[in-house]
């Protein structure tokens, strides 16, 4: 069990809801100086130029097919791709480690973008279940639905939804930002760790179930809180966070920040087995 270690003295990051988890009885090995960042790529990448732009036809493609001529066009120096037809095909654009400008001219199945690493990518219609699955860096927007888990078990960059989203938004999330301009439906940050998500509409029941910390912004109704998800009050640092994140999401303009609610994780989970019976049944 992590030993837990709080100070009187509270750092911004834990204003805004996130919590420093102290780890004892380990000892960490630096593998890379973070100041070479720039020097490392991932094996297989591809120098592009966002300037050079062509645009690929997938209609009679299967999603195999369609993912090794986008990497076949990186590898040529492309920067700027458009995919036409998508038709709601499943696993498009997937595992992609390179910088790269994505636009997808229609609607996506499941499974889209996921594990990705530092593309933007557009989706000019909707998205199916699991859009940008473990995602680690880069930008999604979608600009009409997308289904349920959107930005399951994400770890980095910002995932923008311009529509309404579906059940388990945000589930087993790790980090980086989800933002919904409508409704999200029911236990959204299920078993959330780390990160933000923003829904500016209503959300259904069970919201936050389990979560182990992050961040909940709901700007409209909530139709319940799931165990161990507790209301927290909005600070100043969390509406300087929200007026950059819904700025960068181009969503949310006429949106009253200091109104929303913010939800964060009530703890009661976290140690879980030192609880008395009673206590138990109140955490869950």
């Amino acid at each position: 069990m992590a030993n837990l270690k709080t100070s009187s003295k509270k750092t911004k990051a834990q204003s805004m809801g996130m919590h420093t988890e102290v780890l004892t009885g380990k000892t960490q090995q630096k593998f890379f100086n973070p100041d070479e960042a720039e020097n490392f790529f991932y094996w297989g990448t591809h120098k592009v130029d966002f300037n050079k732009r062509t645009e690929l036809d997938v209609k009679d493609m299967d999603c195999k097919e369609a993912n090794n001529k986008i990497d076949e066009l990186m590898s040529e120096g492309y920067g700027t791709i458009v995919i036409k037809n998508p038709q709601g095909k499943h696993s498009l654009g997937v595992g992609i480690l390179n910088k790269l400008n994505l636009i997808f001219e229609g609607s996506l199945g499941y499974f889209g973008v996921g594990s990705i690493d530092g593309p933007i990518v557009t989706v000019n219609g909707r998205v199916g279940w699991s859009c940008a699955e473990n995602m680690m860096a880069g930008k999604v927007v979608i600009e009409k639905n997308a289904g349920s888990c959107f930005g399951a078990a994400i770890r980095g960059g910002d995932l923008i939804c311009k529509g309404s989203v579906g059940a388990r938004t945000g589930i087993d999330q790790k980090g980086g930002s989800i933002v919904v301009a409508g409704d999200a439906g029911a236990f959204t940050g299920f078993m959330m760790q780390r990160g933000r998500i923003v829904i500016l509409g209503d959300v259904g029941i069970n919201l936050g179930d389990s979560m182990y910390d992050g961040t909940i912004y709901v700007g409209g109704k909530i139709g319940s809180f799931g165990s161990d998800a507790v209301e927290a009050p909005m600070t100043k640092n969390d509406i300087e966070w929200l007026t950059r994140k819904l700025k960068v999401a181009e969503i949310g303009n006429n949106v009253n920040l200091s109104k929303m609610t913010k939800v964060v994780a009530g703890k009661k989970l976290w140690n879980y087995d030192a609880l008395e019976p009673t206590e138990r049944k109140g955490a869950i």
